[in-house]
């Protein structure tokens, strides 16, 4: 079974480190495919940034579709395309922030998140209200790294250590949840740390997408998800039409 995990920004590092998390998260015979886009920003820290990356996104979705795959991760906490992604796939695709807010809500009574910048927090907070999780989550943090700063910069482990023990001491979290797909190579040392549960999103949507993809399910085709229109695109998006 093959597994396309995208990661919606151009950075290839983070690629490898995504397809790591998702690599050791996938069951006895799954292939996991991590691929970046052609086009995009090299990271995710806006709209506009969110806005810009679908496009790419959607590319790897058709291609994976050409090479028979199973299921999708979209590895960005903002779940960018998640929508579009779904008209057009065959399998299943999730989105990394709605796996793990999923996966916290069912681990304990309350989560919350930890992100990077603060111009992010009103996003991710969006996304608890679509996926009906307000009542559990008790907050959403932020460290203040850049998200090509959290290779690059030493401090960055201890930052994000600090905001988890505060979202566990202060907002009461018994789960939290990594608002970045940078940051999941801490994951086993935070949950050490703080002896309760911390969620990466790459993993455990990997799982689930497998999961799912294993039972012979997928998106239904009815209605929302139904395959988009064909009708022609112009300019730059003209080879995304129909």
């Amino acid at each position: 079974m093959l597994i396309r995990v995208i990661n919606p920004n151009t950075t290839e590092i983070m690629t490898s480190l995504i397809g790591r998390s998702a690599r050791l998260a996938a069951g006895p015979g799954v292939r996991i495919e991590a691929v970046t886009p052609a086009m995009g920003p090299a990271s995710i820290e806006s709209h506009y940034d969110e806005a810009l990356s679908v496009p790419g996104i959607l590319r790897e979705i058709a291609t994976g579709e050409a090479d028979g795959a199973a299921g999708y991760v979209i590895a960005c906490f903002g779940d960018p395309g998640v929508d579009a992604a779904r008209e057009v796939a065959t399998g299943p695709v999730l989105g990394i922030a709605e796996a793990a807010m999923r996966a916290a809500a069912t681990l304990g009574r309350a989560f919350s998140v930890v992100t990077t910048l603060d111009r992010t927090r009103g996003r991710a907070w969006d996304l608890v209200d679509r996926y009906g999780l307000r009542s559990v989550c008790r907050g959403v943090r932020a460290c203040e790294i850049a998200v090509l700063d959290l290779e690059a910069d030493p401090t960055a482990p201890a930052r994000i250590l600090a905001e988890c023990r505060a979202a566990r001491d202060h907002d009461g979290a018994d789960v939290i949840v990594l608002g970045c797909a940078g940051m999941a190579d801490l994951c086993t040392s935070l949950s050490a740390d703080l002896e309760i549960p911390v969620i990466d999103g790459v993993s455990v949507a990997t799982a689930m997408v497998a999961g799912l993809a294993g039972l012979g399910l997928r998106t239904s085709g009815r209605g929302e998800y139904a395959p988009p229109p064909a009708k022609p695109y112009t300019g730059p998006l003209r080879t995304f039409g129909a």
